[in-house]
């Protein structure tokens, strides 16, 4: 792996990256890089602790922090997880629900808005050169804002928000990045998990926490993130949607890592002269 991703110390100034392109998360079975397309998509990712989410989600927050023709919205109840990445991104959110809340609602109307956009001008789709960018919307444990703190009604609220977003989103450029460490039912509805283009089951302990990541009857047919060893860490099942399972192995990113690129995209974000056309969404 170390010969396909650049050490940090070999990281130079450069050309940027581009969300549009694939997004590099690891390496498979036989030891070939694997590359996930996200535009247009979304990404679910699920497993116990030391299963892997962790690594998969700030790589992903990685380059997308490193492609000036996007913008990041990150979520991240415990703080430390993204917190690396909160100077490159629009909006950081804590501990917060009714942040968290407020947040997705801006997300929300923006949505619209582009919508009217696309329908104005007889189009289904945003593209690489439209003026306004993609956003890339990270969420570090899904159950802490749906399920554990402030009220019901709040709760609920935060997971139908979340919800419209993964199913509505895609078209006009809201990528989706969700990780969670409880894949149970009450977190991971399967009318929210089905939304979802791309899943990644790091390990379970049984085989119907990896069926709620993946899809039902996965482990019958012998895929199941309930066989992957815990001396293995960050190995999983990653799928496509009308896709199979593929055993892969995500890309480490330890903190000083994670710092050093995080400062290098907030230098290169910072030496970027595009003037944003599209007015700021979370403008104070």
């Amino acid at each position: 792996m170390s010969s396909t991703v650049p050490r940090p110390a070999d990281l130079r100034p450069g050309k940027a990256l581009s969300i549009f392109d694939p997004v590099f998360i690891g390496i498979d079975e036989f030891g070939q890089p694997v590359y996930l397309p996200l535009i247009y998509r979304n990404l679910l990712i699920g497993g116990e602790p030391g299963a892997g989410k962790s690594g998969l989600l700030n790589g992903v927050v990685a380059h997308a922090a490193c492609s000036l023709d996007c913008k990041l919205v990150l979520f991240d109840g415990k703080q430390v997880e993204l917190g690396q990445w909160r100077r490159c991104a629009e909006v950081f959110v804590g501990p917060k629900l009714d942040q968290a809340l407020s947040v997705l609602r801006r997300l929300q109307i923006m949505m619209d808005r582009r919508y009217a956009y696309l329908l104005a001008w007889d189009r289904r789709k945003v593209g690489r050169k439209d003026a306004f960018d993609p956003y890339v919307v990270a969420i570090d444990e899904i159950a802490y804002f749906s399920a554990t703190v402030g009220r019901k009604q709040d709760r609920e609220e935060f997971a139908s928000l979340l919800r419209d977003l993964v199913a509505r989103g895609r078209a006009v450029g809201i990528i989706v990045v969700a990780a969670t460490q409880r894949p149970s039912s009450d977190i991971i509805p399967t009318s929210l998990r089905d939304l979802f283009a791309w899943r990644y089951a790091g390990r379970c302990t049984n085989d119907s926490s990896s069926d709620i990541v993946l899809g039902h009857g996965w482990a019958q047919k012998g895929w199941t993130a309930n066989t992957i060893s815990p001396t293995n860490p960050g190995a999983g099942l990653l799928i496509a949607e009308n896709g199979s399972p593929r055993l892969v192995k995500v890309a480490f990113l330890d903190d000083k890592t994670c710092a050093r690129i995080a400062r290098y995209a907030v230098d290169l974000r910072a030496d970027d002269w595009n003037v944003p056309v599209e007015r700021p969404v979370f403008a104070s």
